[in-house]
């Protein structure tokens, strides 16, 4: 017996032959003289998880007071208008919602009231782990050999992951220690020992000094880097959660960091009141 297939039917079988092929067949990624997936270049990503890492509608502002019928933008960012507007996201997290002990949601919570006095970024603090990955300004990682530095435009902030692991951290520091290995082709980094200081966005959501964060930094094509951070915090959640996204490569002229060293920026609001004659 023959199996005659129509011209039309047999282009649509090759068609989709080749398509799953395609899907299936690894994307070709470069590669460093070491035969490591080359994650050099200057990366940032296109979300609003700085904003709020869970999944949020769109509002006026990030800090309130209560109004004749609902509450208002806070009289210290009110003039602000749609500017100090938060953008709508879908989150990061996986299941969407964080699972707080009691004690720690109700400490986000307080945060959350209190943003503007609260959130470290608002005081140009390093931003921690996994936080400095998802701001609003791009970060630039350096490849060599057993050597990988990861700088960030805010705040100058730097990382350094080292593949021999010195054991635990001396003491707490904004960033953490990193210590990195490479699980085939993915970059498996954890990160220890980051003050409790840090938060993971503006909208309060916080960790103790015992959490421990492993990213796995996988790199999907040329110009794309899947992102992932597992969180393990047994003083803050009641289990282990994890955010993933993608990081996307900058290729133009702008390909580049910029300075953004903001503790000049915020002496006034630090230290304005201890002027002979503060200002007005």
């Amino acid at each position: 017996m023959r199996l005659k297939v129509s011209g039309v039917g047999l282009a649509a079988f090759f068609a989709a032959v080749s398509f799953s092929l395609a899907i299936a067949a690894p994307a070709k990624i470069p590669r460093t003289p070491d035969q490591r997936p080359d994650l050099n270049g200057v990366w940032q990503v296109l979300n609003t998880a700085n904003w709020d890492i869970e999944p949020h509608a769109a509002r006026a502002a990030l800090a309130f007071r209560p109004g004749p019928v609902v509450p208002v933008p806070a009289k210290e960012v009110v003039a602000l208008g749609a500017v100090g507007a938060v953008p709508a996201g879908p989150g990061v997290v996986e299941g969407g919602i964080l699972p707080y002990r009691p004690e720690a949601l109700a400490l986000r919570n307080e945060n959350r009231a209190d943003w503007l006095n609260r959130d470290p970024e608002v005081k140009c603090y390093l931003p921690g782990v996994p936080r400095a990955n998802y701001m609003a300004f791009p970060l630039q990682i350096i490849q060599g050999g057993t050597e990988i530095l990861i700088a960030y435009e805010y705040a100058g902030a730097v990382r350094n992951l080292v593949f021999k692991d010195p054991g635990p951290p001396p003491v707490d520091s904004w960033m953490g220690q990193s210590v990195a290995k490479w699980e085939g082709d993915t970059l498996v980094v954890t990160v220890t020992g980051q003050s409790d200081s840090t938060w993971f966005d503006r909208a309060g959501n916080h960790h103790s000094a015992g959490m421990t964060v492993v990213e796995r930094w996988t790199l999907m094509g040329a110009d794309h880097i899947r992102y992932e951070a597992e969180i393990t915090d047994p003083e803050t959640f009641t289990r282990p959660w994890k955010m993933s996204m993608i990081l996307y490569r900058r290729v133009g002229e702008d390909a580049r960091l910029q300075q953004f060293k903001c503790v000049e920026f915020v002496e006034e609001l630090m230290f304005g009141k201890y002027r002979k004659t503060p200002l007005p």
